[in-house]
């Protein structure tokens, strides 16, 4: 990375960051190492868990975690969201009057955008925001009994802000469904296409998903119910509450002898590089996406890609590729039609889609 001139002090919130979240912890982490490459100062304040430090330097990032109640890695309730908030407010009342910001980047309107509008009333410190998916309202079923409580505060965050990202076109057609008017940027997603490489195929069908109902995994297990998958195996990354629910389907589809449960796979290690590397079909049958890291990271390893038509999935993968969702007989003509074939071709990220590309952009729009 070329490092620029105008150095920043930024201040970046967000309630989870790595090893604790899902898709837009790792994103986050992510903008926030290449942020520093590029010669910035970034300070995280995020949420605290179990034995992890108080403060660290990661990557050149400092991360400052507040005490907070959270119980599992992988997933945070709204009640554990908001104690982080409680907390992130009582420590940057201290910190912000000792330590100065050009500038802050927020990591989602809800819950962490809660605390934006209330630094720049108090501290003078504008914010750029970056919403994910969930934080838009109406957008996850799981939190639809919240959106109606928070829909006031959402308002006001997206209002104030000097700026609001979104990684796709679909999320931000969905915030200006509820606020039109305000300045907003597509900023894609980003891959580290020197980590993601394709290997020598085997005949795998990779799928990498947190184990929820709305990632639609038991759509898969049923669209290759009966499928004659000859020697083809399938293989599923990932853990969540709905796993015991999916072994039993599993079982229940005659597919234990074809599916194998692997359970969580760091994305950092040799292994997850390996298990994208060498799959040769990537599915993912999630209900809603914004822009899914695992499609960039399937993509960017020559897999051949099958995908819900939801959110923006269709700004990443092209149309033969995706199939209805909730439509399990959608996909298993889609798989049928694949497996026939005696060369599955390999697919490609686009170049835009490079974390270089995608710091640089970021670090304009902080600059702005």
């Amino acid at each position: 990375m070329v490092k620029i001139d105008k150095k920043l002090r930024i201040l970046m919130l967000n309630y989870e960051f790595p090893p604790l979240g899902g898709g837009g912890s790792p994103v986050a982490y992510e903008i926030a190492k290449g942020l520093v490459a590029l010669g910035h100062k970034v300070d995280v304040v995020t949420m605290g868990f179990k034995d992890l430090p108080s403060f660290e330097v990661v990557d050149g990032i400092n991360v400052y975690r507040v005490k907070s109640l959270r119980r599992k890695k992988e997933i945070c309730t709204t009640p554990e969201m908001f104690s982080y908030v409680i907390s992130a407010k009582l420590f940057l009342r201290k910190f912000l009057k000792n330590n100065k910001y050009d500038i802050c980047h927020c990591h989602f309107i809800i819950p962490t955008g809660l605390l934006a509008p209330w630094i720049k009333k108090k501290f003078g410190l504008e914010y750029v925001l970056t919403s994910h998916g969930s934080d838009v309202l109406g957008y996850n079923k799981r939190f639809e009994k919240v959106y109606p409580f928070v829909q006031k505060p959402w308002k006001k965050v997206v209002k104030e802000a000097k700026l609001i990202t979104t990684p796709s076109l679909f999320l931000q057609k969905e915030i200006k469904k509820i606020m039109p008017d305000g300045n907003f940027k597509v900023i894609p997603n980003g891959i580290d296409t020197s980590r993601f490489k394709a290997m020598k195929k085997e005949k795998t069908i990779l799928i990498v998903a947190r184990l929820f109902v709305n990632k639609g995994v038991q759509d898969v297990l049923d669209a290759l119910k009966g499928l004659d998958l000859q020697d083809w195996k399938v293989q599923i990354v990932g853990d969540g509450p709905y796993k015991d629910f999916l072994v039993n389907k599993c079982h229940e589809n005659g597919l234990d002898e074809k599916v194998e449960f692997l359970g969580w796979v760091d994305n950092k290690s040799d292994r997850m590089k390996e298990l994208y590397g060498k799959a040769t079909i990537f599915i993912s049958a999630s209900y809603f996406e914004n822009m899914s890291i695992v499609l960039l990271e399937a993509l960017a390893s020559g897999c051949y890609v099958l995908a819900t038509n939801v959110g923006g999935n269709p700004e990443v993968v092209p149309n033969e590729s995706l199939f209805k969702v909730k439509n399990p007989q959608d996909l298993r003509e889609k798989l049928e039609y694949v497996l026939s074939k005696k060369t599955i071709k390999k697919m490609n990220i686009k170049p835009e889609y490079e974390w270089d590309k995608v710091n640089h952009m970021f670090s304009e729009v902080l600059e702005e």
